[in-house]
């Protein structure tokens, strides 16, 4: 079996409320914009049940990826601690969006009363609207994610989509917090043979001017998966769940955590353009679905659960869109169970995806950034 593990709340089991050690996390820094001559985005006020303008739409989902949106985009200007991520009541840019929504009687209906939030920033000549969606493919499902995504389309009459956040990793090269930048998603079909697996392409490809600025590499937050923070992880985990795992094993075949050494980051964050000129996809599941050491789906960027179904409808709608897509959680050690995978994978999300999440929305800052310095 496999499983992805993008958001906290998609584990592939109940992890029996396993809290991962949070002590000594760091703060992340307030972003000095002008270090590389730019300016953070403003602010603009929100009016009416109806979706702003926009040149340029970021959509996100999970918790952490919020965080590190309101960060990147919103209060740049002030540092933020691991606990101040998960104070999402305090951020009152936000706006709770919930127009023309169709009836909902399934699972958990009674948490699905509003498409999302969103903020609406500028950045220089370019209005961005921020959306943190409260609409997936695996709950409400297929058909309301796509209806969201038309609606954003409608109202804000963007020229350019980006969905961005965290991924389990597939590819036996990303380390934890590798970012990919892809224009194409692929549908996953547990019935279908992988060559009737759709996939749809937009031809967004991606200006790495501003990444490439000198200084920009320094905007990055560090990734605190120390060594000794692995191991007392490790160590937490196999206490809770009364195993013995060891972090890291010599013998492929002898389980182990990380085998491959992917949980321990590099330095500088690899930022992936897999546009140009290799044009990877993402794999999008509806199902915990992972990549894993013996190379199961490493033809893929990342395994994430949400992007193939925007990628349809943009395309559709003649709407340009990319994925931004960070490594919070890396391909997972194929001989371990795959219960041990995906909760090995979300308490490596839960620790570290806030700072993975950081430098996803620093990367997407910088592609706006040089569309609209081309644009000028």
């Amino acid at each position: 079996m496999a499983r992805s593990a993008p958001h906290p709340s998609k584990k592939a089991s109940d992890s029996g409320s396993f809290y991962p050690p949070e002590d000594g996390l760091p703060t992340l820094p307030a972003i000095d914009w002008g270090s590389i001559g730019a300016t953070a985005p403003t602010v603009l006020p929100a009016s009416g049940d109806a979706l702003p303008e926009a040149d340029v739409v970021v959509i996100t989902w999970a918790e952490a990826e919020w965080a590190a949106l309101q960060h990147v985009f919103v209060s740049s200007g002030e540092a933020m601690t691991h606990d101040q991520s998960k104070a999402d009541h305090e951020w009152t840019q936000w706006t709770r969006y919930d127009k023309d929504m169709p009836p909902y009687s399934g699972h958990d209906a009674e948490s699905w009363t509003y498409w999302g939030l969103y903020c609406l920033v500028q950045m220089g000549s370019t209005r961005v609207l921020l959306f943190k969606s409260n609409t997936h493919l695996d709950w409400p499902g297929a058909a309301y994610l796509g209806a969201m995504i038309e609606q954003i389309v409608k109202e804000s009459s963007p020229s350019m989509l980006f969905s961005i956040g965290t991924a389990g990793g597939s590819r036996l090269t990303d380390h934890l917090g590798a970012v990919n930048v892809v224009n194409a998603g692929t549908l996953y079909s547990a019935s279908d043979p992988t060559s009737d697996w759709p996939t749809y392409a937009s031809d967004y490809t991606p200006d790495w001017t501003t990444i490439s600025k000198s200084g920009f590499d320094a905007l990055l937050v560090d990734i605190p998966a120390t060594e000794d923070r692995l191991q007392a992880l490790a160590a937490a985990f196999n206490a809770h769940y009364g195993t013995d795992t060891p972090l890291h094993g010599t013998d492929p075949d002898t389980p182990s955590f990380d085998p491959l050494g992917l949980c321990t980051p590099t330095s500088p964050v690899a930022l992936n353009d897999l546009v140009t000129p290799t044009n990877v996809p993402l794999l999008t599941t509806a199902t915990f679905v992972v990549g894993t050491t013996d190379g199961q789906y490493a033809d893929y960027a990342v395994i994430e659960m949400d992007d193939a179904v925007i990628g349809k409808v943009c395309q559709e709608k003649g709407v340009a869109f990319g994925f931004v897509r960070n490594v919070s959680d890396p391909a997972q050690n194929a001989v371990l169970p795959s219960e041990v995978q995906g909760n090995w994978g979300s308490a490596v999300y839960e620790t570290f995806g806030l700072y993975t999440s950081v430098n996803g929305a620093l990367t997407t800052w910088a592609l706006i950034d040089a569309m609209a310095s081309s644009d000028a």
